[in-house]
């Protein structure tokens, strides 16, 4: 791994899954101190960081409403729920003598900001660390088209997807062991094979305004700094050469 990163703006997408650590539910305080003491590493390295934050851990109202909650409902305290791992992150970051704003896409103004893209983009220019909270503001999205959303508009670099496996495999790599790890895929490829990179919305989105996406394992110690810096990790997606 160099010393310089390659990118100057990114956008990290983390699942509200990926706070529990150890446990089953909720925030495991020493993951979000090392996801800080991570992005700090490249804040000192001169890098832009903003993140969008899933739910997961805390409530998924998707699936409630399948249980039959109103979907809408359901994704209000989805919503809800990615604020306050926002929130404990912003704290995390501070900690580490970080300065972070968490902007939400629904009004909550007594705990953070209203989402502002050129706000937005005043803080990361200033070198604080943005959180954008409570997805797009809308129900029937999801986190992950939040965080293709605000990629494209904060003009960021890349967007890195962090997950629990080390990138996109042909099938599951739990259940199938001669899974294969793909090192390239277009976003093409990534659509028409189904592979669960994210959602087709917040894929087609990244195709459209050609943001590059990284996946990747955030489990491993300093691989979100490793990813910044160049290092071959994880899975590409990015425009194909036959679409030049």
């Amino acid at each position: 791994m160099t010393d310089k990163a390659i990118y100057k703006r990114i956008l990290l997408k983390l699942s509200g899954e990926a706070l529990m650590g150890e446990y089953t539910y909720g925030i495991d305080p020493r993951v979000i101190k090392r996801i800080a003491e991570e992005v700090n590493v490249l804040v000192d390295l001169g890098v832009e960081v903003a993140i969008v934050i899933g739910g997961g851990n805390i409530f998924r109202g998707a699936g409630l409403a399948e249980a039959g909650m109103d979907r809408v409902t359901g994704d209000h305290m989805g919503m809800l729920a990615t604020v306050i791992n926002a929130l404990a992150l912003q704290d995390a970051m501070e900690r580490v003598g970080l300065f972070c704003r968490v902007m939400s896409a629904i009004k909550i103004n007594e705990v953070c900001e209203d989402y502002i893209k050129r706000r937005a983009i005043r803080h990361l220019e200033k070198g604080r660390v943005v959180i954008f909270a409570a997805g797009t503001g809308n129900p029937f999205f999801t986190t992950d088209s939040a965080a293709s959303l605000r990629a494209i508009e904060i003009g960021a670099d890349i967007m890195l997807k962090a997950t629990k496996v080390d990138g996109v495999y042909d099938c599951d790599p739990m259940k199938n062991p001669d899974a294969k790890l793909y090192d390239l895929l277009t976003y093409d490829e990534a659509i028409a094979s189904k592979l669960g990179v994210m959602d087709a919305t917040a894929m087609v989105m990244c195709r459209d305004y050609d943001m590059p996406i990284k996946v990747f394992n955030m489990n491993q110690p300093d691989t979100l700094v490793r990813v910044v810096c160049g290092d071959k990790i994880g899975t590409m997606v990015e425009r194909g050469k036959e679409n030049d």
